[in-house]
């Protein structure tokens, strides 16, 4: 992955050419995260905590909650915050001391992240003990999107291109999905069970990110994340999964937003 393209993507292309401009609080509620973000906070008291969002973009959610940190790739958006904001590297130590925050929140960004291992190590190392996590990746983004398949027209595709945009219906059909998606989690559980240890490292498949135009939503997405993989990967690492409580429940999971406390030993219950 070229570093220097992937930032300037973010700081030119992405956040470069979005008009962005400070939005008051009355203006978020509309926002489709928005009631989510705010049921978390009021369910786990976190009015008067000190809390991170990962990936805080124009910073429309720093006025949630009184002591708020941001963190982002994007130099230029800093003018956008009055709370603390901090610019990030994929590759590099959040700038925070162990323990700092009591929860930290983030929305369709871990797709996007080149070097996710690092990002979620980093994550709960920021992280107090028995602090709480509201992760919401966009799941499952599928390998296509990076060309543009879904919007481009079938004349303007070569031969290649024309096959792969036909193969959609297919591959986007759900029983399709499911023939791979069943094994591919009973083998997860399976080692999960036998060597809990081996699933420390996170089980995802990376993508070829569009850098270049930004074609659709997460054409620009480095990450093909299993959430039932996630799951697994913060139970492995000392975390309790509060809205998927049991492997057998979440090894039905499709979607939305997973719940974590950190370093919460709980028994594996199947």
């Amino acid at each position: 992955m070229d570093s220097k393209k992937y930032k300037k993507f973010y700081e030119v292309e992405f956040h470069g050419k979005l008009s962005f401009s400070p939005i008051s609080f009355e203006t978020i509620k509309g926002d489709s995260f928005y009631a989510e973000l705010k049921k978390f906070i009021t369910d786990f008291n976190l009015e008067d905590k000190k809390v991170l969002e990962i990936g805080s973009g124009n910073g429309k959610f720093q006025d949630i909650i009184d002591d708020y940190t941001g963190i982002d790739i994007s130099e230029n958006l800093k003018n956008l915050y009055h709370k603390p904001f901090f610019t990030i590297e994929s590759e590099k130590k959040y700038p925070f001391v162990d323990n700092s925050f009591d929860a930290i929140f983030t929305n369709t960004v871990f797709e996007h992240i080149p070097d996710i291992d690092n990002a979620l190590n980093e994550m709960l190392r920021v992280l107090k003990p028995s602090g709480l996590i509201l992760f919401k990746p966009a799941w499952q983004v599928r390998p296509w999107a990076s060309g543009g398949y879904a919007v481009k027209k079938y004349k303007d595709l070569d031969l290649k291109g024309r096959l792969v945009k036909l193969s959609i219906i297919l591959r986007n059909n759900i029983l399709f999905r499911l023939s791979y998606v069943v094994p591919k989690r009973i083998y997860l559980m399976v080692k999960f069970l036998l060597n809990r240890e081996s699933m420390n490292r996170l089980a995802y498949k990376k993508l070829c990110p569009n850098y270049d135009e930004f074609l659709i939503a997460d054409s620009d997405a480095c990450n093909h994340i299993d959430p039932y993989a996630a799951i697994l990967w913060f139970m492995a690492n000392n975390c309790e999964v509060l809205n998927y409580p049991t492997l057998l429940k979440a090894f039905f999971v499709r979607t939305g937003s997973l719940v974590i406390r950190k370093s919460v030993k709980a028994a594996i219950v199947v």
